[in-house]
């Protein structure tokens, strides 16, 4: 019953993100919270004050703000979200553009992290349409991924699930004064979605401990299940750098974000050559530990290299002891809910960062990965121990690393360490035809 001048009146003293708020209690509060008046005010006011002089749209204002009624309702709140919008994704996109020497990758995710109140959750949905946000992921940092880990006691049914997305998200309007306010107007970027029907059939079983079994989804996420109860434990979801940030929060609520087209340089080497100049940072973890962070150099393949499809880049030669490198730890995931705590063995997180000739980020994933017990016997002279296997694979190559145990000092060593990258990802990126 307050009169809509009234109303107006106290909402010309709130600040862009309640008026937004205010906007979804009533059809009258939203027509309300759409004045001109109150975000060309709020608009003005968020300019440089070097640029204020200069405004024709401030001049206006001071001159009756003839041009208000010139506008539609809701004009100037879109151009006030746009260009906050445009202004939050430039100091973003500043940050991303510091890279690490080492890794050549985003050095600074955790201070974009901060400046764009970046979070993640997962929205799972039941057969019936409905719904279910789970948020207030665990964060781990490693050098070349963050691993984001899920857990509660309230999660719906397995058996009435039919998918999962992965959204980044971030407050429509950032305000680095204040924590974010989960209730307030967010803007969403779906990562990935993944489809749950039948999941122990469909995807890979990775490992298991006493109380839970691990399931892999590509890309990147592990769902840990009750083994009594068949039932969601955890969701952990693994994201390598290359992209994080862009695929957090330049994409769309429907529409994963595309990262655009390399554009190749000349290269006068002779084509025969084919890849050369590569090299590959490494990593193996289990979310809270570390058991391999290595870098190889000047890594290339020649055209008799390419069979089936693929590039063959030999990292670690079998036959060439002198490479071979042992494994720091027992190699397993860690996982943790609300009570219980668990590793599973015989299974990592592989980081994956393959540079070009360039030190351009080629082929990155950051994925869990399963260890098995060769049925071939070693031929090794120098090693006397079981050898175990653990392959990837994806739509643009495949991992294949070969670990021998020794008993002796109850450690792994890498004694085969094999990349086979896709022929269309190479034609792709630089436009050739191998």
């Amino acid at each position: 019953s307050m009169p809509s001048e009234m109303l107006l009146k106290i909402f010309s003293y709130l600040d862009a993100v309640s008026l937004l708020s205010l906007g979804c209690v009533n059809k009258r509060f939203y027509e309300l919270a759409n004045d001109n008046g109150i975000w060309l005010k709020l608009y003005s006011s968020s300019l440089h004050p070097k640029w204020k002089m200069k405004s024709k749209q401030t001049e206006t204002v001071s001159l009756g703000c003839s041009a208000l009624h010139d506008k539609k309702p809701g004009y100037w709140k879109k151009e006030y979200i746009f260009k906050q919008t445009f202004a939050f994704k430039t100091r973003v996109m500043r940050l991303v553009k510091f890279l690490d020497p080492y890794t050549r990758l985003p050095c600074k995710n955790k201070e974009a992290m901060k400046v764009s109140g970046l979070s993640w959750i997962i929205v799972l949905k039941d057969k019936n349409g409905k719904e279910h946000v789970v948020e207030k992921p665990k964060l781990s940092f490693k050098d070349a991924s963050v691993s984001i880990l899920w857990y509660g006691t309230d999660w719906p049914c397995l058996d009435i699930l039919s998918t999962l997305k992965l959204f980044g998200v971030t407050p429509l309007i950032p305000d680095q004064s204040r924590p974010p306010n989960k209730n307030g107007p967010r803007r969403f970027s779906l990562i990935a979605e993944y489809h749950l029907a039948n999941l122990t059939e469909s995807s890979v079983a990775v490992g298991a401990d006493e109380l839970v079994q691990l399931f892999s989804l590509s890309p990147g996420l592990l769902v840990g299940i009750w083994k009594e109860k068949n039932e969601i434990a955890f969701v952990m979801a693994h994201l390598h750098y290359n992209q994080l940030l862009e695929r957090s929060i330049l994409g769309s609520a429907t529409v994963q974000y595309t990262p655009p087209r390399n554009e190749p340089l000349l290269d006068d080497i002779d084509p025969e050559y084919g890849l050369h100049g590569y090299s590959l940072h490494l990593d193996l973890h289990g979310r809270s530990c570390v058991y391999l962070c290595g870098s190889f150099k000047c890594l290339f393949c020649r055209k008799r290299d390419i069979e089936n499809g693929y590039l063959r880049l030999t990292v670690v030669n079998l036959k060439d002891n002198k490479k071979h490198f042992p494994i720091t730890g027992t190699l397993g995931i860690c996982w943790e809910t609300d009570v219980f705590k668990g590793n599973v063995k015989d299974c990592f997180v592989m980081d994956l960062t393959l540079l070009d000739e360039t030190e351009k980020p080629f082929w990155c994933f950051s994925a869990p990965v399963r260890m098995e017990l060769s049925t071939e016997s070693s031929g090794l002279y120098d090693y006397m121990g079981p050898i175990y296997t653990a392959d990837y694979a994806d739509s643009e190559g495949k991992v294949c690393v070969e670990f021998v145990w020794l008993e002796e000092t109850k450690e792994y060593i890498i004694i085969s360490l094999v990349l086979y990258v896709s022929t269309k990802k190479v034609n792709s990126w630089y436009g050739t035809n191998y």
